[in-house]
């Protein structure tokens, strides 16, 4: 915790097995601590945190000034309890929310692994120290991979807690250590590497390796990083770079930020006012002491001097001044502070209990993991959401086909394939008896399917089952697919394919592998089938394709968006020229990648169409209907996402937030932040004669090793921001893509520091831990990814869904009731602590107190504490189902309309009015008035009686008037304080008491005299009608001449009127409309291509036969997703709309100050409706 700051690193030495030379660099070690405090700190730590709360600094000052007996009128006690109650409780509430973050440290740091020859806690690694990975553990830290179980030091891993994805991904060590496996060997491994300094960059590793007297490149495909997961790898062994704060997933993760609400920061600032407005008053009285004690008090010398020290008119308004500042410090009460945290404990624990947002499936609750925030729902403007795991399962699913001008769609295969996998859907008989009768176009179809691929396979021993494990879910359900109708890929070798086709076995000759990457978006294979033809089978994104088949094919590829098929023959002659320019290429040692890349693309020409797939990464339940609500509801939708634009519209189109009247594409390209201001202010110039829809801001990786550390704490270039958000913020919706975890946070970070809007960010995995602890409000969604993002969260449930009722229900009830409660609160305390500032007027500026000193303690303790709790804890203006049926009622607050500055004037003026009525309406009865006896009611403890009796009354009433939904809780709460005023009134001012303390109970018998007599009940229902009656007829007026949207929900017979334009049936849904384009995913990655060819990858270990099952449950999709790819059917013009799209390198425009911007890559695409 208190580790020595070191200078930033500009490189990084590490020598392998030699700790003594390694600590010289003082690197940290793999210790984790995300706890606040220990043992020694948590009591200072805490409490100056606590007194940075401006409430908490003040009640702290009248407790000393209570303290002092020449100014205090009241005892210390009714200060020190109460503030001594609310630090406790915080200091227990922050004392259990990091003795989880130490339970969580140490379990992490207390995890085993193995030292080489030794056992040992992560928390005892250190750079430098080579250490041993077993299959299913989890990486330790950032390591250098030396060796490993596998053919040429190949291992595979899963990075789900990184960038949220759970299909495999390779690794593999430098061929000079990959034969190191023996432990011995490793433990006199002296090689030493020299690389960049920690970074957050995960895709990106530079460093070079010192051993024996050469050096050897280092990239990020030799590296394990803390988090990953060791798969289908019997063990690895690694060498220590980066540990613990260093690593990676670290850099990521973000810091702790302490959360405040915006109601929060408001009452911060009404506190520092009303102690502004408590001096004036105090100095008023002060002054006023000064010219009485001047003008009048010295005529009462003689009899009743002036206490010592006081020995002159100032001094003792000196002392008054600080008198009335502890007589009126009531205006804001520390139990006001009390009941806030109660109330929002109360919501909490209602997030918690709600049924409608408990995952059966999982079996998992809702949990609101602060008790902070939950105002905060009610107000919220910006989602920024991640993608893959939250909008989306992570499963994907073969959902549909077109096949020679047929579309197919969803059956079951067990009776025609025995190998087919159980757990996939495909419903539709027509595919299936035509793979039966043996259509040829279908066959081969499926044969390019079980071909064009780079899967590896696995197959248990005890079972026979196959395991397909793939770079991409993508390519794996292709290969599924194919499999369960017949086709099934069953070996390979660097040379061969060997599939089961209806149930023959047939043996491929694999000539080449044209891989996939992000640029061709396609991949191919060439081979031989065993009647010697050669052919080139080709599967990718149809933008792609289509330009590459054959003239009388193009005009057939416009119904499915997602990902085609297509062939094409070749004859001995075209093999051999190709490969041998193949073979040039592939050996050049400049410009490799671009060569083979033409090489391919020469090959790639005048295809024949055999299809399309659409592949589904299924959304979530409920996800399009969200969306459409959260937007009626003026709620903007950001995505941030780590892939591809490709993939990332496509679920943009899916979920609805993108949809078919987008017809026009603007994108923005350049190389310099000039350009790109200039084509940004064009867009944004264009988007305000435009209806703009959406905005997709692509954030690539910067691909350029770059020797300086990135800044972190700007997302947008810093004279950048401003065009961006102009354009972005006009519009309704964006897609960012190749976001890295931390680019997310500085988006958030942005809109936070311009819009002042409150932010809510929801996510799945690790990557998005950094996002959630940046937003006001973070969301932890429960899926597969483990559970590092609940772990960060503020809130957190299973399905994406229940943000609805977080935000729509919760969220807006929380934020009602919270405001209702201040102003309440305000009211009453400002009502009854102004009746002392009327009276100074009347005593003398003597401090004297109008009640005696019970009613002030128990006033808000007991008397109205609890109606105006039940009130924050049960109050609604609506149900619940008509707070999802119309979304409009929460804009209220994202404006904040119910508590603000004006607000709060309005319920102190209010309050002041109610001090003025309940002061002078009495005093100007009593005057004059008589007890029935003759004997004149004009006395002190009479008139403190009538006027607190009628105080009680009135906020009691105000509050019924208040309160928008009763329960028992309110009945008895109201009812009972009211009953219990009279029950302690009369008790206090009993006989009994007098007798046993009388110099504390100094009001005997006075309210049994004083309400016994009917004038005073006269005057009582006097003050109560001049107080409520104002209010009564306002309300009225308002609801009459201007009333609220919750007004006219209220109404029985309004609700067909608004439902027609805020409801769920007609208004949230059609608000958005549907797209007839095909939403499904098209995420295929690069492949083992590479691997597979060179014959690297052949031999399988033990641990690789225990592979891991997937669910595949697909979705029942409508026919209109999937329109017919060939044939007669014909599809709407509006359906084949062009949409321009250019393809370009622009800029790194945005995200990190003083950077060389031409080494970045943003494409910023704004869809816009010109209809």
């Amino acid at each position: 915790m208190f580790r020595k700051r070191l200078p930033p690193e500009e490189e990084r030495k590490v020598k392998a097995n030699d700790r003594e030379y390694n600590e010289k660099f003082q690197y940290a070690s793999n210790c984790i601590v995300t706890s606040k405090y220990n043992i020694i700190t948590f009591l200072p730590v805490n409490l100056f945190e606590q007194f940075q709360e401006v409430a908490n600094t003040y009640f702290l000052f009248l407790l000393i000034l209570q303290l002092i007996p020449q100014i205090s009128s009241l005892s210390w006690f009714t200060t020190i309890v109460p503030l001594a109650l609310v630090l406790s409780i915080t200091a227990v509430k922050d004392a259990t929310d990091d003795y989880f973050r130490h339970k969580s440290d140490n379990q992490v740091n207390n995890r085993d692994f193995n030292l080489l020859l030794q056992n040992e806690k992560w928390m005892n690694v250190r750079v430098g120290d080579i250490i041993k990975l077993e299959n299913n553990q989890f990486v330790a830290a950032d390591v250098l991979l030396l060796s490993t179980s596998e053919p040429h030091g190949l291992c595979y891993i899963e990075t789900a807690e990184l960038d949220g994805e759970t299909n495999m991904k390779v690794r593999q060590s430098i061929s000079v250590t990959a034969e190191l496996c023996d432990p011995n060997h490793l433990a006199s491994f002296d090689g030493e590497v020299m690389c960049e300094p920690p970074n957050n960059k995960l895709d990106r590793f530079c460093g070079t390796l010192y051993w024996r007297e050469k050096k050897y490149p280092l990239t990020n495909q030799n590296m394990l990083l803390r988090g990953c997961v060791l798969r289908n790898t019997e063990a690895c062994y690694g060498l220590v770079i980066f540990a613990g704060p260093d690593t990676k997933l670290m850099q990521n993760s973000g810091r702790t930020k302490f959360k405040r609400t915006s109601i929060d920061r408001l009452m911060n600032t009404l506190v520092l006012w009303i102690f502004g407005f408590l001096v004036c008053m105090g100095g008023i009285l002060a002054v006023g002491n000064a010219i009485w004690e001047k003008e009048v008090g010295f005529l009462f010398q003689s009899f009743l001097p002036w206490d010592p020290p006081v020995d002159n008119f100032l001094f003792s308004a000196f002392l008054s001044f600080w008198s009335y500042v502890i007589i009126l410090n009531t205006v804001v009460p520390i139990s006001l502070y009390v009941s806030v945290e109660v109330i929002r404990l109360g919501h909490s624990y209602f997030i918690n209990w709600d049924q409608q947002m408990f995952c059966s499936q999982c079996n998992t609750a809702a949990e609101a993991r602060t008790t902070t925030l939950n105002e905060e729902l009610g107000q919220v403007e910006y989602i920024f959401s991640d993608k893959t795991g939250t909008l989306t399962q992570n499963i994907m699913t073969f959902n549909k086909c077109s096949i020679n001008g047929q579309s197919y769609g969803m059956l079951n295969f067990t009776p025609l394939n025995p190998l087919a996998d159980p757990n996939f859907c495909f419903y539709d008989e027509k595919l299936l008896e035509s793979v039966k009768v043996g259509d040829p176009h279908t066959h081969e179809f499926f044969r390019l399917l079980s071909l064009c691929h780079t899967v590896m396979i696995v197959s248990s021993v005890c079972t026979g089952e196959l395991v397909y494990k793939a770079q991409s879910p993508d390519e794996g359900a292709l290969v599924t697919a194919a499999r369960n109708f017949g086709f099934v890929f069953r070996s390979r070798t660097p040379g061969t394919i060997t599939t089961t086709e209806m149930g023959q076995t047939v043996t491929y000759s694999l000539l080449a592998i044209l891989d996939f990457n992000n640029i061709r978006k396609r991949m191919s294979v060439i081979v031989r089938n065993p009647e010697g033809r050669i052919r080139l089978y080709c599967k990718g994104a149809d933008t792609v394709l289509v330009e590459r088949l054959q003239p009388c094919n193009q005009e057939l590829i416009n119904g499915l968006r997602t990902l085609a098929l297509a062939y094409r023959d070749l004859s001995e002659e075209e093999w051999e020229a190709w490969s041998e320019s193949h073979r040039f290429a592939d050996k050049a040692t400049d410009c490799r990648e671009d060569r083979l890349a033409a090489t391919y693309d020469k090959i790639e020409q005048e295809m024949l169409l055999l299809g399309a797939t659409a592949i589904e990464d299924k959304l979530q339940e409920g996800v399009p209907e969200t969306i459409a609500l959260l937007s009626l509801a003026n709620i903007k939708i950001w995505v941030l996402t780590g892939d591809k634009q490709e993939t990332a519209v496509n679920i943009g189109y899916s979920c609805k937030m993108l949809t078919d009247d987008m017809t026009e594409v603007f994108i923005i390209s350049g190389h310099t932040v000039q350009s790109v201001r200039h084509e940004l202010r064009s867009v944004f110039f264009k988007c305000r004669f435009s209806q703009i829809s959406c905005v997709k801001y692509t954030l690539e990786h910067q691909r350029t090793y770059i020797l300086e550390i990135k800044s972190q704490k700007c997302t947008l270039d810093w004279n950048m921001e401003e065009e961006f958000l102009s354009t972005a913020c006009a519009c309704k919706a964006v897609i960012c893509c190749r976001v890295t975890p931390l680019q997310k946070a500085q988006v958030v970070e942005l809109i936070k520091k311009h819009k002042k809007a409150v932010t809510l960010a929801v996510g799945d995995g690790a990557n998005d831990v950094s996002m959630i602890k940046s937003a006001h409000i973070g969301v932890g969604i429960s899926g597969q990814e483990g559970i590092q993002a609940v772990l960060a969260s503020d809130y957190s449930f299973a399905q994406f869904r229940f943000l609805q009722r977080l935000l729509l229900v919760h969220g807006r009830w929380s934020y009602l009731r919270m405001c209702r409660f201040l102003c309440y609160f305000f009211y009453k305390n400002f009502a009854f602590t102004m009746v002392h500032f009327w009276f100074g007027f009347f005593c003398g500026f003597s401090a004297q107190t109008v009640y005696d000193q019970f009613f002030i303690t128990l006033y808000n303790i007991v008397y109205t504490s609890l109606p105006v709790l039940a009130m924050g804890m049960f109050d609604q203006d609506v149900p619940d189902q008509r707070s999802l049926e119309y979304p409009k009622l929460y804009e209220p607050g994202q404006l904040n309309l119910l508590f603000n500055k004006r607000e709060f004037f309005i319920c102190i003026t209010q309050g002041i009015y109610t001090s003025v009525v309940l002061f002078f309406v009495p005093y100007a009865v009593l005057s004059d008035a008589t007890q029935s006896n003759g004997v004149p009611l004009a006395d002190y403890q009479s008139f403190a009686v009538t006027t607190a009796t009628a105080l009680v009354i009135v906020v009691s009433v105000q509050i019924a008037l208040d309160t928008g939904f009763w329960t028992v809780f309110n009945h008895v709460f109201v009812w009972g304080s009211l009953g219990s005023f009279f029950t302690i009134m009369f008790a206090l001012h009993s006989q009994t008491l007098f007798r046993n303390l009388p110099n504390q109970f100094h009001f005997v018998g006075s309210a049994q005299n004083t309400l016994l007599q009917p004038v005073v009940w006269l005057t009582i229902a006097l003050a109560t009608a001049i107080c409520i009656v104002p209010v009564l007829a306002f309300r009225f007026l308002k609801l009459d001449l201007k009333p609220q949207l919750s007004d006219t929900v209220r109404k029985p017979n309004m609700g067909g009127v608004w439902r027609g334009t805020g409801s769920v049936s007609e208004g949230r849904l059609g608000a958005r409309g549907g797209s007839r384009r095909s939403g499904y995913a098209f995420a295929h990655q690069e492949g083992f291509g590479e691997l597979i060819t060179s014959g690297k990858n052949m031999r399988l270990s033990k641990a690789s036969l225990a592979g891991r099952g997937s669910q595949l449950v697909p979705e029942h999709p409508t026919e209109q997703d999937l329109p017919p790819l060939l044939g007669k059917q014909a599809m709407s013009s509006r359906w084949i709309n062009p949409i321009c799209l250019l393809s370009t390198t622009s800029l790194h425009a945005s995200l990190e100050r003083g950077k060389d911007c031409s080494k970045q890559t943003v494409n910023f695409i704004c869809p816009v409706s010109l209809s």
